[in-house]
């Protein structure tokens, strides 16, 4: 049973603040930047993208380091 779980991180590639829209990008298939759209339409339509974006800041944990990217 080779079945993956795909889990939601915080992109350290993508990111344009804090890797929230980056990594909803990758967990979703679809492109960042549609995503960073959405949020600031949510933000200028009363705050809840902003809202949004900050809880996930918080919560999301960062995408962990690959092999390569670990250094002693």
């Amino acid at each position: 049973m080779g079945t993956e779980v795909k889990k939601l991180y915080r992109s350290r590639t993508d990111r344009m603040l804090g890797g929230v829209c980056g990594g909803l990008g990758e967990y979703l298939a679809i492109d960042s930047t549609l995503i960073r759209i959405l949020f600031i339409v949510l933000a200028f339509a009363g705050g809840p993208g902003l809202i949004a974006y900050l809880i996930m800041l918080f919560i999301v944990p960062e995408e962990p380091l690959g092999p390569t990217e670990i250094q002693e």
